[in-house]
């Protein structure tokens, strides 16, 4: 259903069924493997991911309903990137899976503060995502190009090309060690190849065509880390 249509009882509709999958999906995969609810560092790893998600999801639905419609699209049109998805999602599947049986067999020893300054990273990361959402109202889950949509070059997007990217990136990697495992680090930097060649893509296709990109490209001359790459 295109977002132009879809009325805000309908999108609100859309938001809960979600909410309803994801967070039993959720504590399924971390409290089953765990074989007990005796396990803070999940809880902990919840109440820094749902609350932030949740009140996005309000001023979503408030200041911007037609952002949050896009964000709701889920198939990719290029071939590369659904392939790109369906890695993304196993390694995601993983990187919540592993602790839960990291803490049953008690594995890993994460200390509690570094578990605490994953969780403060975490959260670090979802800010700079709603950032992005802020400042661009065309980030869409997908990669495409809408008519009328324009080059953002300001708030974030003025130090790196791919700044949502940036944030999620710094969500996922650090979630393993929120959630007190060493071992699921692994799949979790299994992203970043898989996050290298998803923004070639997409460089690739606002390249083509979204006017004034190639123009931003040579102005915003780092992708995803200032001095780095």
């Amino acid at each position: 259903m295109d977002d132009k249509q879809l009325s805000q009882s309908e999108l609100i509709k859309m938001v809960f069924a979600r909410l309803l999958i994801v967070i039993p999906l959720l504590l399924a995969m971390f409290f089953l493997p765990a074989g007990t609810f005796a396990y803070w560092e999940a809880w902990l790893y919840l109440t820094v991911l749902l609350i932030p998600m949740v009140l996005v999801l309000i001023y979503l639905l408030r200041n911007d309903p037609a952002l949050l419609a896009r964000r709701m699209r889920m198939r990719e049109k290029e071939a590369s990137q659904k392939l790109i998805v369906k890695l993304g999602s196993l390694y995601y599947l993983l990187i919540f899976l592993i602790p839960g049986f990291d803490k049953r067999f008690g594995w890993s020893n994460v200390p509690v503060v570094v578990v605490i300054v994953a969780d403060v990273l975490v959260l670090l990361g979802y800010g700079m995502f709603f950032l992005v959402l802020r400042e661009n109202r065309y980030a869409s889950r997908i990669i495409e190009v809408e008519q009328g949509q324009e080059v953002i070059s300001s708030g974030p997007y003025a130090i790196v090309r791919h700044p949502m990217y940036l944030g999620v990136s710094l969500m996922y990697i650090l979630s393993p060690l929120a959630l007190g495992s060493y071992w699921a680090t692994i799949p979790s930097l299994l992203i970043i190849p898989l996050l290298v060649a998803r923004i070639r893509n997409e460089e690739s296709v606002l390249g083509r065509e979204l006017k004034g990109y190639k123009e931003y490209m040579q102005k915003t001359t780092y992708r995803l880390i200032p001095g780095i790459w």
